[in-house]
């Protein structure tokens, strides 16, 4: 089963059941993909769907994350400050080192960074590799 963080605007592409990326979040309902969260990124998540969409939306994503077996809830002990451009999308680089995940799937250019530092090593792809990924499994 694969191990990742999920950028919260990679949720947002993954949720429509007609968008290309869909198999994302249909694999995390599924048990396929453990999806690797805090309660920053968690409510990061609330706020951002609830903006996009509604607040009962938000709270039913957040919820069914929540209760999956599969996901993986991991405080960061350690901050590494690796991305200095969005202090604030640290939380899902800390909690990716944390959990241990596989990879971050983001594609916030922010995160580019992290191809430039050899340790904590952290892989981040593009919702598009992952998806090519999956689609090949």
């Amino acid at each position: 089963m694969r191990r990742i963080v999920l950028d919260t605007n990679c949720l947002l592409q993954a949720l429509p059941t007609r968008s290309p990326y869909h198999k994302i979040w249909a694999d995390v309902l599924k048990h396929k993909i453990s999806l690797c969260v805090n309660t920053e990124i968690l409510n990061e998540y609330e706020e951002i769907l609830a903006e996009k969409t509604t607040k009962e939306i938000a709270k039913g994503v957040v919820e069914a994350i929540a209760r999956l077996s599969t996901t993986i809830y991991q405080d960061a002990y350690i901050h590494f400050g690796l991305i200095t451009q969005d202090a604030d999308d640290n939380k899902f680089v800390d909690c990716a080192v944390a959990a241990d995940a596989e990879y971050i799937v983001s594609n916030d250019k922010h995160f580019n960074i992290l191809k430039e530092i050899e340790w904590p090593k952290v892989i981040v792809l593009k919702i598009q590799e992952f998806m090519r990924q999956i689609d090949s499994d």
